[in-house]
């Protein structure tokens, strides 16, 4: 029979990370792991620690340069606060289209990412805006850029007796234009087959002056675009050679096949989203 340990604070959790007998398996929403649990019971947890009550790591707070979230704030509260949806509508859309509105409820940012999916569908969204990740542990906390968050398929760079606390997002540059789009196999409740978000900043002589991109379900990991991002950088939208991209994004993604698509068609259709999100730079959509 599994244990369940429901803390009152984060202090209280940190130090049965840090003292008591484990490994803990940490369950805020649960929306990942009951499925998990559902389809391989052999994976269950021996002790369960339970960090939905701990109010330390839920709400949004506006600051001067940008916003924080705490790690167990659900998806619903993130897609309908006037603050994101004005300022960060790519992680607005992407909460949006995680599973159904009931999901959405109980789900948080963190288990998204901590969960660390490939396909994880708020993953492009934080990787392009530049998020940073508060962790905590028993004697103190530590930052790290979400881009060296994940280390590998479903491993992350949490340590033992740490926990994700809060997300930080800086406010995209004032002339920057969002794009998010998931292709699935259906228009709703699907796992993304490839999913992209996209922060450029382009002057008023038509010079990018940065490029960020977030992809998931191309490479064992959600990535970034680096050797994309590097080729746009100082040039002029007039100059950009879509050939040139398409190469870029070769190098940067290594898709696998599997049940919901093939390596071809993964490629093709990531190379489509880069360049549909450099030239039209429109702001959030989904399509299947």
């Amino acid at each position: 029979m599994s244990d369940w340990i429901r803390p009152r604070h984060l202090p209280e959790a940190l130090e049965i990370l840090a003292t008591a007998p484990g490994p803990h398996r940490v369950i805020s929403g649960g929306t990942d792991l009951m499925v998990e649990c559902h389809l391989a019971p052999e994976r269950r947890a021996e002790s369960w620690l339970d960090i939905s009550g701990l109010r330390e790591l839920q709400g949004l707070q506006i600051t001067e340069e940008g916003i924080r979230i705490g790690a167990a704030t659900s998806l619903e509260a993130i897609r309908r606060h006037t603050e994101v949806v004005a300022h960060w509508p790519m992680l607005a859309a992407s909460a949006a289209v995680t599973g159904a509105p009931p999901i959405q409820n109980r789900a948080t940012l963190g288990g998204n990412v901590c969960n660390a999916s490939p396909a994880a569908d708020n993953a492009p969204a934080l990787l392009a805006y530049g998020a940073r990740l508060e962790i905590v542990h028993h004697h103190g906390s530590r930052w790290l850029p979400y881009g060296d968050f994940h280390l590998g398929y479903r491993k992350t760079a949490l340590q033992p007796g740490e926990l994700l606390s809060a997300l930080w997002i800086p406010y995209p540059p004032k002339h920057s234009r969002g794009y998010f789009r998931k292709v699935g196999t259906r228009a709703a409740q699907a796992i993304a087959k490839v999913s992209i978000a996209a922060l450029i900043e382009v002057n008023s002589d038509g010079i990018i002056q940065s490029a960020h991109f977030g992809m998931a379900s191309v490479a064992a990991t959600p990535c970034a675009l680096p050797s994309v991002s590097q080729y746009l950088l100082g040039r002029a939208l007039c100059d950009i050679a879509d050939m040139q991209v398409r190469q870029k994004v070769k190098q940067d993604i290594a898709p696998i096949q599997d049940i919901r698509s093939t390596t071809a068609y993964r490629l093709e259709i990531a190379s489509r989203l880069v360049l549909e999100a450099i030239h039209r730079r429109s702001e959030s959509k989904k399509e299947n």
